[in-house]
């Protein structure tokens, strides 16, 4: 029974064993079947905590802490080859400033100088340094070249002007975004005698005008175009021209009379000096029509109605006022199209002509709408309103300053084109308006001979004789003589003649009269030598001149035009 007992509990137990095995494996099918007891079993999974938000960072951090590396990397990378051209540019330049003494070799220096810059590829790295360093050796080679011509010439006064745009003429600008949209509707409000069409060229100039020193030279031209505006505008519509042509003049002088550009083209209107002589501008030795505004501009007026008549197009009848009528007729023929912007697109007008045309278009847009460029309180100068006078001899012009009542500044401002400040016989000088009857006047009194060196003085109310002779470094017995039946006094209002030249450079005409001095001299003195006492008691006059001449024998030597030089004032 006992051992019955025992091998049913084994058997039980036994099969207990069994079915919890099939059970475990029936209910956890998912575990391993074999477990490797010597690794350690997994600890259980630990919930972690959430973590937590990231800060909020502004937008513009970045902008101002950009990392060392980056900002680095962002920097434009040196361009070798703009160096290289700037150090040549350089180095031509020094080598024609080295032959100041030489103009024709300095200036093919000073053109390698500026070729070797031009020259570089539109997409070179560094075309920026190109442009600004270009810039730069324009300027400095127009001071040299005007440095050399005064020490030339130093009798030749006043000095000449530089083109304001001629540094801009061969460059391009940048366009700004949005910018088109704005000018287009414009246009379409804006009425004009020359077409204006909008193009990219146009644009980058209009873009450069409005910036600092594009506004700059802009703003300096509207206000001197006051001087000449109403003159200009009369002759235009004379011409048969389009009023905004006026344009034409700020692009090539700046509305400068006496401006000169590398190329020797010279006055408001920039002629040289064939197409100068062709229209009737004549140049010589003391006189350049070039240089007086009126003439200048009716020249204008012709030769663009005359390229317009050959061409048939306003804007080719321009690019032909710049290079000429020759170089846009062979771009015709070459090409098939008589289109400007055609021309322009194929690349075969040159440089400076292809910019000419969008930098008057572009002035144009912007002046016929001041109010969207800020330019509405831009105040024009007043214009310059004169007389004319035909001069019978050589004259200075600052004995008309004195005639006129007017300072010499005033009186060389109407007349640039009188280049050693004496107007020859039968030039027409321009007078203040309103000043030809007493300036007339008081020539007639002046003996002709005299007009270049004599001085004419307006008495003052404290001045006497001895004042007015302390301050022309003369002699009161000189003033008496030149004046024939002056009174001892002057009134106040009375003109005086005053019988000495002008101080500053020799003019032509002094240097000639001085010559005379010492064939008198060198006479009187060889008659006093080689005259006997009986001959000299019988010519006593010769042996004055032998001495040193004063202002007064000189004046009382010369013929006279009236009895009386005071001409006074009621």
């Amino acid at each position: 029974m006992r051992t019955s007992t025992i091998r049913r509990n084994i058997f039980i137990g036994f099969c207990s064993l069994t079915f919890g095995v099939l059970a475990s494996c029936t209910l956890a099918p998912t575990r391993a079947r074999f477990i490797n007891s010597f690794v350690p079993p997994s600890p259980a999974p630990q919930q972690q905590a959430p973590l937590p938000e990231p800060p909020e960072i502004d937008d513009g951090l970045l902008d101002s802490h950009e990392p060392v590396m980056l900002a680095q990397a962002a920097l434009p990378r040196p361009s070798v080859e703009a160096d290289i051209r700037i150090a040549r540019a350089k180095d031509h330049f020094q080598r024609g400033a080295d032959l100041s003494a030489k103009p024709d070799a300095a200036r093919v220096e000073f053109d390698k100088a500026l070729e070797t810059l031009l020259s570089a590829p539109v997409n070179t790295p560094g075309r920026a340094k190109l442009i600004t360093e270009y810039q730069k050796l324009v300027e400095a080679t127009y001071r040299i070249e005007v440095d050399a011509a005064n020490q030339s010439a130093p009798d030749q006064e006043p000095a000449f002007d530089k083109a304001p745009l001629e540094s801009i003429l061969e460059m391009t600008f940048p366009l700004e975004p949005g910018l088109e949209g704005k000018v287009r509707e414009q246009l379409q409000a804006t009425v004009s005698q020359l077409p204006l069409e909008l193009a990219d060229p146009v644009l980058s100039y209009i873009n450069y005008f409005s910036g600092t020193r594009g506004r700059r030279t802009l703003v300096s031209g509207f206000q001197r175009a006051g001087r000449y505006a109403p003159m200009i505008r009369r002759i235009l519509d004379e011409e048969g021209v389009p009023q905004e042509m006026i344009y034409l003049a700020q692009a090539e002088s700046g509305f400068l009379p006496r401006a000169v550009s590398r190329k020797k083209a010279t006055g408001m209107w920039q002629f040289v000096q064939f197409r100068g002589r062709e229209y009737g501008l004549m140049q010589n030795a003391h006189t350049d029509d070039r240089l007086d505004p009126e003439k200048a501009t009716r020249a204008a007026a012709r030769h663009l109605r005359d390229l317009y008549t050959q061409f048939g197009d306003w804007y080719l009848a321009v690019a032909a006022y710049n290079c000429g009528p020759v170089n846009v007729e062979r771009a015709v023929q070459r090409t098939g199209y008589a289109d400007f912007w055609q021309l322009y697109k194929r690349n075969v007008l040159p440089r400076e002509t292809s910019n000419y045309l969008p930098i008057i278009i572009a002035m144009t847009i912007m002046a016929k709408n001041p109010a969207d460029y800020d330019l509405t309180g831009v105040a024009p100068d007043p214009p310059l309103e004169y007389d004319d006078i035909t001069v019978p001899s050589i004259t200075h012009l600052a004995l008309i300053a004195d005639l006129s009542g007017k300072p010499l500044a005033a009186i060389r401002e109407l007349n640039p084109a009188v280049l050693k400040l004496v107007a020859p016989p039968g030039f027409t000088v321009h007078v203040p308006k309103g000043a030809a009857h007493s300036v007339l006047a008081g020539l007639d009194a002046i003996p002709s001979e005299r007009r270049a060196s004599w001085r004419v003085h307006k008495v003052g109310p404290s001045d006497t004789l001895t004042s007015i002779a302390r301050k022309y470094n003369t002699t009161e017995k000189s003033l008496l003589v030149a004046n024939g039946s002056a009174p001892l006094q002057p009134e106040a209002g009375d003109l005086l003649v005053v019988p000495v030249s002008y101080p500053g450079p020799a003019v032509v005409v002094r240097k000639a009269a001085a010559k005379k001095t010492p064939v008198r001299r060198k006479t009187a003195s060889s008659s006093k030598k080689s005259t006997s006492k009986t001959a000299s008691s019988k010519k006593p006059a010769p042996a004055k001149p032998s001495s040193k001449p004063s202002p007064a024998n000189a004046v009382a030597s010369g013929p006279r035009s009236a009895p009386s030089q005071i001409v006074r004032h009621n």
